[in-house]
């Protein structure tokens, strides 16, 4: 069932309500995100306005879908096209613009996402969506955080513009392996329809880097089909080494009524955030998948975060010795990452480190982390822990 078209672009904006991209990430704190929640005071406000961490700052961002209408039955999507006779909004490219550039210049919001169901082919919705992009940049000559989504059978040249367009686009692979996909989206192809059009997303980058302007990132529904944090964050280093990824999202699965997967219970809060925890240490600690610490279920431990769970196994009875180590034996250790190991090459060069109130005063506050893994001038410091910590 379609909403009437006599409602204006708001009305319908606030028909979608925040089910429409609840569980779509659209910046840089998606735990954060999908935690907050509006207070009293945000009762006036549409409730697809979220407060988003981005690549410029955080910003009120609205994330709208240009349909909800979709031809794909995604076993887990409240917006399946066998779900009942749920209401269905649609909006031409021109009304979410000119409803964006209302919402911005009251105020409201400084930042879009946006992302549609399948309707006519992936291709045909592509259009609107980069349409919708165009017309914000041109018409109402906005020029900050835009967010679209990539669309299942995007075409290339479609991407290359919305990469001119955006500042980030996100193709979700949704499922780390085709068999994975099949068990949770069966009409989608995952090397075809979605794996190629990341591959094609960092072909853009490679070829016309001065038309560029968008990261790519991509999103998995963790939880549901018996996918393993194994697989996902093999995957995720692929991405990450070789197509250029700015990020991977990890969206627990939860249960939506009249879907296929209605009885599957929730993925625990827990595994979301292991799974940012050992993909950060994949981006931006150079670690090997081999070097995190699964369990025999291909799964990670949930009561402990990675990195101190391999340092559990690794330094507890061979401690890194904090005025000799290298900078990435140093980011190994709990409690210090690239800029606290910075920092201790730079302070042991003007004298000894012996104390952990020298490493809290060069700036590393969770010095009392690292105590159980190091060495400050060849002894072992205190390992009490501060009650701030």
């Amino acid at each position: 069932m379609y909403v009437k078209t006599s409602l204006t672009p708001i009305e319908k904006l606030a028909q979608l309500g925040d089910e429409a991209t609840r569980f779509e990430p659209a910046g840089d704190s998606p735990l954060a995100e999908r935690r907050r929640r509006r207070s009293p005071d945000d009762e006036q406000m549409l409730s697809c306005i979220s407060h988003v961490n981005t690549p410029k700052g955080v910003k009120p961002v609205l994330k709208a879908m240009v349909t909800t209408a979709c031809e794909n039955d995604c076993y887990y999507c409240p917006f399946r096209s066998g779900r009942g006779e749920m209401r269905r909004v649609a909006f031409t490219p021109d009304e979410l613009a000119s409803a964006f550039d209302r919402l911005q210049r009251s105020g409201i919001v400084d930042g879009l996402f946006l992302s549609s169901g399948v309707l006519n082919g992936g291709a045909s919705v592509q259009d609107k969506i980069i349409d919708t992009g165009e017309i914000l940049r041109t018409k109402y000559h906005y020029q900050d955080y835009i967010h679209l989504k990539i669309m299942p059978g995007a075409e290339y040249d479609q991407i290359a513009r919305a990469m001119q367009i955006a500042d980030r686009v996100s193709v979700n692979l949704e499922a780390p392996t085709a068999e994975r996909l099949y068990a949770l989206a069966p009409k989608k192809d995952f090397y075809a329809e979605l794996f190629q059009r990341l591959q094609w997303t960092q072909q853009v980058r490679q070829q016309t880097p001065h038309r560029v302007r968008a990261s790519t990132v991509t999103q998995f529904v963790v939880g549901a089909v018996g996918d393993t944090d194994l697989e996902l964050l093999s995957l995720s280093a692929r991405l990450y080494g070789q197509l250029g990824l700015t990020r991977a999202y990890y969206s627990g699965f939860s249960p939506v009524a009249d879907t296929p997967l209605e009885d599957t219970p929730p993925t625990p809060f827990l595994r979301e955030r292991r799974l940012y925890q050992a993909s950060f240490l994949l981006r931006d600690y150079r670690w090997d998948v081999e070097d995190l610490p699964f369990l025999n279920d291909g799964n990670l431990r949930q009561d402990i975060d990675p990195k101190r769970a391999w340092a559990d196994v690794h330094l507890l009875h061979a401690p890194v010795e904090v005025m000799h180590a290298a900078r990435e034996a140093l980011m190994r250790v709990p409690g210090i990452g690239p800029v606290g190991a910075d920092a201790i090459i730079k302070a042991r060069q003007r004298g000894s480190l012996t104390d952990l109130a020298h490493l809290r005063a060069i700036g590393i506050r969770t010095a009392s982390l690292a105590a159980p893994y190091i060495l400050l001038s060849g002894r072992r410091p205190p390992q009490q822990l501060s009650m701030w910590e």
